[in-house]
């Protein structure tokens, strides 16, 4: 099975940095999407960054220039690093994967597989 599990959520003052990662195990294709969602307290979930298997990025206008997404072939691991963050900014975070749709994207229905989110608050 396919799992994906996110880690380095926490809590930050305005202005500050976070640097969220997801570890990938089980999936081998070379073809792929994988990217960032985040749901606040009462709000749909959003898509905030995205990056294909050839590294094009999409980010959502609300983290552009503030956010980037980055593959880590190595660990097998996705990144976002957060910079500037403000509480906006504040939700649970997920990784996800499309097994079948390979450009990246923001819409979360493109997304069949999901981690199990980390916290990040910002005040």
């Amino acid at each position: 099975d396919v799992q994906l599990v996110e880690s380095g959520g926490g809590s930050v003052q305005a202005g500050g940095s976070l640097r969220l990662s997801c570890v990938v195990s089980g999936y081998t294709y070379s073809s792929y999407c994988m990217g960032w969602s985040r749901q606040a307290p009462g709000k749909e979930r959003e898509g905030v960054a995205a990056i294909d298997s050839d590294g094009r990025t999409h980010y959502a206008d609300s983290v552009k220039g503030r956010f980037t997404i980055s593959k880590d072939h190595a660990k097998n691991s996705l990144n976002l690093q957060m910079t500037d963050l403000k509480p906006e900014d504040t939700a649970v975070y997920y990784c996800a994967l499309s097994s079948y749709y390979y450009a990246a994207t923001l819409w979360n229905s493109h997304y069949d597989i999901w981690g199990q989110g980390t916290q990040v608050t910002v005040s």
